[in-house]
């Protein structure tokens, strides 16, 4: 509710309210465009681009309680027009995923280098995934979104969202099965 209201506030002209939106969402969009790129450049001009965009057509908003889901919209959008754009492959480099952004989740020097390589490989198999399946994927485990708001986004069936889910995972585990990968190599315990 403080996004809608937020959003009410700039329309209203409170220009303040909408650098408060920028602070609340844009980790998240980072985080979004980085792991649909693996490239912290292109997640910060994706983000950039994300907040420009929505600052210009923040009017037309129908809804400002679903302003998270349109700002989701605008981002994918924009990370499609920068695959065509490009004509990007479904790779990079192993230097730009060895260079993701590092959790200080494990406790010692051994856990980290695991846990560094194991996201290298979770990386590298999402980017083998079809562009569909690898954003439903994204929205739905890194971003936690609900079936409905990926739906929304999308502007897809909650029922495709699901089944693109379902042949998103089972592509990785088929990666995973093909790399001779456990989830052993995924616990960091």
């Amino acid at each position: 509710m403080e996004d809608a209201r937020l959003v009410q506030d700039f329309i209203g002209g409170n220009h303040q309210a909408f650098n408060k939106l920028v602070n609340n969402w844009q980790t998240r969009i980072h985080h979004f465009a980085y792991r649909y790129f693996a490239n912290d450049d292109d997640a910060a001009e994706i983000t950039q681009k994300t907040f420009i965009k929505a600052y210009q057509k923040i009017g037309s908003l129908d809804d400002a309680s679903k302003f998270g889901s349109w700002l989701y919209r605008i981002a994918n959008n924009l990370c499609l027009d920068e695959l065509k754009r490009a004509g990007r492959k479904k790779s990079t480099s192993l230097e730009a995923l060895k260079s993701a952004p590092k959790s200080d989740l494990a406790p010692d020097a051994d856990q980290k280098v695991i846990r560094n390589e194991a996201m290298v490989l979770l990386h590298r198999a999402l980017l083998q995934l079809p562009t569909e399946q690898r954003i439903v994927v994204i929205m739905k485990e890194y971003e936690g979104l609900t079936f409905r708001e990926i739906a929304e986004i999308l502007d897809e069936s909650e029922n495709t969202i699901k089944s693109r889910l379902y042949y998103g995972l089972r592509g990785l585990k088929n990666t995973f099965d093909s790399w001779n990968i456990n989830k052993e190599t995924f616990s960091y315990d």
